[in-house]
């Protein structure tokens, strides 16, 4: 975790285990870090101190699978993969569409919150999460949502926790709502020149085609920008089709290389703006050199620096794109850099953060705010 070593690491193999390490650290005053399968460890600043890494890679339990009801109960261990494969054994699938899949886990998956292409139509992991279960840092083990056996009154813990860093608690297990496996899927995969990027996105989006995701791949600023559209499902053909005569290009049933990926994150940021100034924000990048990767029409891309970038260059770069939009900088070898920019709710979440975890012991300063 940049360069902050455990003491300890603990391997806890039910909820009841995590509750009980968590209240020998509440009586010890340890600071504890949850990790799942250590993709994003790297994310947000360092924390403060960590006596006891909690790792959950025994947590890998698909606990029930309403395949009748669409929905799946997992363990927060369980990776993405393993769950995308049991599920498509009966026909479904968890439409998120998360890097690192062999690795990610549930919990994680969760905890940083990352949006993929398909949140364009199905959400983010916040709205398809329907039930939480989640241990305290006092030892407490609390439910919300799905399979509701205690409820912390007054806080929707799901979204509280979802996107969290490990700072409120420690996810122990997930309830999730699933969409049937479409019977097709096509791309529609065009090069357009900066200017055009942000019309034709936009087009793609308000088409009656009904795309499930519209992304775009400008790897070099000065080169074309590629977009591609997906569309799933029934007549999924002449639907693509019918995108094709909006954006040009060709129709593939092959997911683009580079759908969905995060290629380099040694500096990674995230940038979300109103869709309508979508073109301002590519003319701001372009005089980063930072390669972008997401979605025009849903105003949310990632900026991955395919070269190395001094501080100073960093922070310059992210400076000139908070005047288009908000960008939070996810990995970064720098202390010094501003991470989040303005953050106009962080009193509020001062709260939340004194409310759940007072003595300031879970991943404490991952957060906005070194919360």
């Amino acid at each position: 975790m940049n360069g902050v070593l455990p003491r300890w690491v603990a391997l806890p193999e039910t909820v009841e285990e995590i509750a009980a390490v968590l209240r020998a650290c509440a009586e010890r005053d340890l600071a504890v870090v949850p990790a799942g399968g250590g993709t994003k460890l790297h994310w947000g600043p360092p924390p403060e101190r960590c006596d006891v890494l909690l790792d959950l890679c025994c947590m890998n339990e698909i606990l029930e699978h309403a395949a009748g009801d669409l929905v799946v109960r997992a363990q927060a261990g369980v990776t993405i993969d393993a769950l995308a494969g049991t599920l498509a054994a009966k026909g479904q699938e968890l439409a998120l569409d998360v890097p690192f899949p062999q690795d990610a886990t549930v919990g994680g998956t969760l905890a940083t919150a990352l949006p993929g292409p398909r949140s364009f139509r199905y959400g983010t992991a916040r709205d398809l999460l329907i039930g939480i279960t989640v241990v305290l840092p006092d030892g407490t083990i609390a439910r919300s949502g799905g399979k509701v056996v205690k409820n912390v009154a007054g806080y929707d813990l799901g979204k509280l926790f979802t996107g969290s860093y490990g700072t409120l608690g420690v996810i122990a297990e997930a309830t999730f709502r699933l969409h049937p496996l479409p019977a097709a899927r096509r791309w529609v995969v065009t090069e357009l020149g900066r200017a055009e990027a942000a019309r034709v996105a936009a087009a793609l989006a308000a088409s009656q085609a009904e795309p499930s995701a519209v992304e775009v791949d400008w790897p070099d600023p000065g080169g074309p920008v590629t977009l591609a559209a997906l569309v799933e499902g029934a007549a999924a053909e002449a639907r693509a089709g019918a995108l094709r005569e909006l954006a040009g290009g060709s129709v593939t049933g092959e997911r683009p290389p580079w759908w969905g990926l995060i290629e380099r994150d040694e500096v990674l940021a995230e940038a979300r703006f109103l869709p309508a100034g979508a073109g301002d924000v590519l003319d701001a990048v372009a005089s980063t050199g930072l390669a972008l990767r997401g979605s025009l029409a849903a105003g949310r891309v990632l900026l991955e620096a395919r070269r190395d970038l001094a501080e100073d260059e960093l922070a310059a770069a992210v400076a000139r794109l908070r005047e288009r939009a908000r960008v939070h900088v996810l990995a970064a070898p720098y202390d010094g850099l501003d991470r989040w920019g303005q953050v106009s709710g962080l009193p509020l979440m001062r709260r939340v953060k004194e409310r759940f975890d007072p003595g300031r012991r879970m991943s404490p300063g991952r957060f906005v705010g070194g919360i």
